[in-house]
């Protein structure tokens, strides 16, 4: 064989770097053709074997870029989230729906589909958790806290299942629970309906009877007062059951009611039962504040502002978390600072917020951030200081 060359490459598994090394030596070989005396066909014999050689080289760094990017892809995809509502249910326009904008918006940006389940009924909690865990969910977010004690079940069932509870604090090594100062928003939109009240008489409806509904309340109270002092609140709750969060007749009726007793302004922290304040204060020409989601846009000229609750972002920051490996069991509290409450300003109330209100809610948020305001949370215990 001329210029001592084998007839076969040393190793069919080369590397680049000896890949490289053969054209290095193949252009050598081909300049130095110029001066030899070498018959054509040898030439071209040579040629031939060593275009063999860089096909094989070029298809094994092929094959090995393809896998590294199919591994790739199969990583992303492994990972599968799942999310749980209650019986309000995902479009509630409200609660439930803040959770599924967040794991839509999650969808959308990382092209990752996730698992989705509602409750028909109380009862059936737990079965939709395994349900979820048994379909190989990494990660189930449970919306609300009447989940909690059906999250701490399940969670020791399936150890490796992460589980985020949203509302409440569940217990259990692989559960993370998110809970939100409910009080610090309410205050602002307090503040807001002071303001705007032609009466100074100001309403609350609330929806289930717990702590939890009692906080928004009492948040909500602090801040009319801090606003006006001599302003009245006067609140009502729908129920003692879930189904107080889903029954707009029943807000519709205690709305109306407030309103003969003198209410120009109404509150509604009650998931789907506010639905039916909000319609019954645009139908009587009076303000309302939506909750949770923004529900400035449901009666534009009516609804004053709503108290922003950013279950969206708690539930797109989990499944992030999620999909990252950063997810932890632990307590997360998101209040004004964190960006986990906040009041809504937007084109559809722009009209109904004069510049000084604007402002004075304004430097009540910051002083509430900054702890010159430190607004008492009902649940601390279980009262508030002022009715």
């Amino acid at each position: 064989m001329p210029f001592g060359c084998s007839s076969k490459p040393e190793n069919q598994g080369a590397t680049g770097a000896h890949a490289d090394g053969a054209q290095v030596a193949t252009a050598k070989h081909l300049a130095d053709f110029r001066d030899s005396t070498l018959p054509a066909a040898g030439v071209f014999s040579f040629i031939t074997r060593h275009e063999t050689y860089m096909k094989i080289q070029l298809k094994q760094v092929s094959f090995a870029v393809t896998a590294a990017l199919l591994a790739t892809s199969a990583f992303a995809k492994d990972f599968t989230p799942a999310v749980v509502y209650d019986q309000a249910g995902k479009f509630d326009k409200s609660f439930n729906e803040a959770a599924y904008n967040g794991a839509e918006r999650f969808k959308k940006e990382f092209k990752i589909n996730y698992r989705e389940g509602q409750i028909a009924s109380e009862a059936q909690k737990e079965q939709l958790l395994r349900n979820m865990a048994r379909k190989d969910a990494d990660l189930v977010v449970a919306v609300g806290f009447s989940f909690t004690q059906a999250v701490e079940t399940v969670a020791k069932e399936f150890p490796k299942v992460k589980f985020t509870l949203i509302d409440a604090v569940a217990k259990g090594p692989n559960v993370q629970s998110i809970v939100f100062k409910e009080q610090e928003g309410s205050f602002l939109v307090g503040m807001a309906a002071a303001m705007a009240s032609k009466t100074a008489k100001v309403g609350y409806i609330g929806g289930m009877d717990v702590p939890l509904i009692r906080a928004f309340g009492c948040g909500y109270v602090q801040g009319a007062r801090f606003a006006n002092k001599n302003v009245q609140v006067i609140q009502n709750m729908t129920g003692t059951t879930p189904q107080a969060f889903n029954d707009p007749a029943r807000g519709t009726e205690l709305a109306k009611s407030q309103f003969d007793r003198g209410v120009d302004v109404v509150f509604a922290a009650a998931g789907g039962t506010g639905l039916g304040v909000l319609q019954a204060a645009k139908s009587a020409g009076k303000y309302s504040i939506g909750v949770d989601s923004n529900q400035n846009h449901l009666h534009p000229g009516s609804v004053l502002t709503s108290m922003v609750k950013r279950v969206d972002n708690a539930v797109y920051d989990t499944f992030k978390s999620g999909m990252n490996g950063t997810w932890k069991a632990e307590v997360k509290v998101m209040g004004l600072k964190e960006g986990g409450v906040d009041w809504a300003l937007d084109a559809n109330n722009r009209k109904l917020i004069s510049a000084d209100m604007e402002k004075k809610i304004s430097a009540a948020k910051t002083d509430i951030i900054n702890g010159k305001i430190k607004v008492v949370d009902y649940r601390t215990a279980n009262s508030c200081p002022v009715q």
